[in-house]
């Protein structure tokens, strides 16, 4: 008898909306997290938060900060857990070199917008992001309301 193969759950662990609706997204990076065996467990669980997450870049490396992966209680009982501790993130050479190049101008910022799974490892999703300004908040929240009313008038017209 054949073995059935489980259906594919989703790669996201996290995501980041609030990036979305704070910065213009111009470029995307995909870096490698470096997390201690009992945050894998809790990102396999779906216990990580990336609510206010941003990057640093110092001393040549690069650091996530503001990410909270609660800990399991099962998991986690002989270890001391720090949920908000600073991660390092793995990144190339030339990607850090860019990056610090593009912080450095006025107005950009690294966020970090997605938690996913690669394989059997865990990667971040960093945005080099320029901040909005508040009439352009408001602008992207008109623009989003009027496609959804579209899309309301589509479907009537159809029927």
């Amino acid at each position: 008898m054949a073995k059935k193969k489980k259906a594919p759950s989703s790669n996201t662990i996290a995501l980041n909306k609030k990036a979305r609706h704070d910065y213009f997204i111009e470029e995307k990076f995909e870096a490698g997290v470096e997390l201690q065996g009992w945050e894998v467990k809790s990102c396999r669980e779906g216990k990580a938060q990336l609510t206010d997450s941003y990057v640093l870049i110092k001393d040549g490396q690069a650091w996530l900060l503001g990410v909270r992966v609660q800990p399991l209680a099962s998991a986690s009982t002989h270890f001391v857990t720090e949920p908000d501790r600073t991660r390092r993130l793995l990144l190339h050479k030339r990607e850090l070199a860019r990056l610090k190049a593009a912080v450095d101008q006025k107005g950009y910022a690294l966020v970090a917008t997605a938690l996913y799974w690669k394989k059997h490892l865990i990667k971040c999703e960093i945005a080099l992001g320029k901040g909005k300004a508040h009439h352009d908040k408001r602008d992207t929240e008109r623009e989003r309301d009027w496609n959804r009313q579209k899309q309301r008038l589509m479907r009537t017209d159809h029927r």
